[in-house]
């Protein structure tokens, strides 16, 4: 789905404290740009941040970097995080424009990431089109490398095909699945904040499919 281009958001983005205009610059200085070393979560296809922005502002022991491809989406992130944030600026939060499928150069061998969350991202139905999502084996074996080793995928989406193979990718990029679940929202006691596609499908009786996954510990 295009958005429309927002003429204010460009504007709003420079003038953001914590939107990283030059990501691939602040390769190996990522804890500087957040002021403070935490354990790092990455948001890819992080969209309109209404997620985001609400796990940063719960869990301030954690660094959020939201990655999107659209300028103008992002200016309806900045102004959701403002937001949720009200008066208070944001210390743990960074938001940049980049192409996921080029992550591996954001970060240097010593940077690692403890969790990357995918949302209802694109499900690709066509078939010569899988390898473009987010979560098919290709996309996985490139983010390998960046996670810490037990690092984790939380993944979501309201797609059971998508789902379906997502499984699999898991496995064939030797992630082992802890939670896989046809709805999440039925299972208790499962820690969760609402994407607004989440919470949109929610409304339309659509169930949230989950799965989470990690890495072994022996990783490296």
């Amino acid at each position: 789905m295009r958005i429309r281009r927002k003429a204010w958001a460009r504007p709003e983005l420079s003038a953001c404290p914590y939107y990283i205009s030059n990501p691939e610059q602040r390769r190996g200085h990522w804890t500087e740009v957040f002021g403070e070393k935490r354990p790092l979560h990455l948001d890819l296809g992080c969209g309109k941040c209404v997620f985001l922005a609400e796990a940063a502002h719960v869990q301030r022991d954690v660094n959020f970097l939201g990655i999107d491809i659209s300028l103008d989406i992002l200016g309806v992130a900045r102004r959701n995080i403002a937001e949720t944030f009200g008066q208070e600026e944001p210390d743990n939060v960074a938001l940049c424009a980049y192409n996921i499928e080029r992550l591996e150069q954001l970060f240097a061998p010593e940077e690692k990431v403890e969790r990357i969350y995918i949302n209802f991202c694109n499900p690709w139905p066509t078939a010569r089109h899988h390898k473009r999502r987010l979560t098919h084996t290709r996309q996985l074996l490139h983010y390998k490398p960046l996670l810490a080793p037990g690092g984790e995928i939380w993944f979501k989406t309201d797609n059971d095909d998508l789902y379906l193979a997502t499984r699999r990718y898991f496995a064939e990029a030797g992630f082992t699945v802890f939670l896989d679940t046809k709805d999440l929202h039925g299972e208790p006691g499962v820690e969760n904040i609402l994407t607004e596609h989440e919470v949109r499908f929610t409304e339309q009786g659509i169930a949230t499919k989950a799965l989470r996954a990690r890495l072994p510990e022996e990783h490296a």
